[in-house]
């Protein structure tokens, strides 16, 4: 090989080196960061904890809904729950869901988790430890799905449940009520909470 085929060579392999070196500073400037995943998981606690995790959080409304993988209706319209998510939740709304599954069965704390995870609900999922029958109780309620608002103290203001079996509720009307609260209007969807 004569010297001006080594020169050749030489340069050939400096510019490509060089090339290579712009790329690769190119691809690590090219763009922001990739925001953190949000995590999304099931935290078990009892009603009171839940309620205080709530007022902790000073939200000017936390919508709340109550449902269970064995309860089709609540799986069906859960959606409805991440949409209002996504509508509201800058607007001082905080979203929420409370599963009512069976907390001792590690099955069905899996598949309650697997769900949230695919229906992308990172926000706060509270898992009850106490039994079914306390739950209703302690809901005041005899069926699911059911949507409860609370204020930023924790008190609940509005409810929508399938106890008046003529009124059944929609997730329409709670995103009327979410409507009408920031529009600094009376709520006219939902009932007013009052214990039995």
């Amino acid at each position: 090989m004569n010297a001006t085929t080594r020169l050749r060579f030489g340069l050939l392999g400096t510019l490509l080196a060089v090339g290579l070196g712009i790329a690769a500073q190119r691809s690590t400037i090219a763009g922001p960061p990739a925001a953190p995943k949000s995590e999304v998981k099931l935290v078990a606690v009892n009603f009171d904890g839940m309620i205080k995790d709530i007022a902790s959080k000073k939200a000017k409304l936390t919508v709340v809904d109550a449902w269970a993988t064995w309860c089709g209706p609540c799986k069906e319209n859960f959606p409805h729950l991440v949409d209002m998510r996504e509508k509201y939740a800058g607007k001082g709304i905080a979203f929420a869901s409370l599963c009512l599954d069976d907390a001792t069965k590690s099955k069905k704390v899996a598949e309650a988790t697997e769900f949230l995870v695919s229906k992308k609900a990172d926000f706060s999922n509270y898992l009850l430890e106490e039994s079914q029958d306390d739950a209703f109780e302690k809901l005041d309620i005899t069926a699911i799905p059911a949507v409860f608002m609370f204020g930023p103290d924790g008190k609940e203001i509005r409810r929508f449940t399938l106890e008046d079996v003529n009124n059944q509720f929609t997730y329409d009307q709670v995103e009327t009520a979410v409507q009408e609260f920031l529009a600094g209007k009376p709520m006219t969807t939902g009932v007013v909470y009052k214990k039995r």
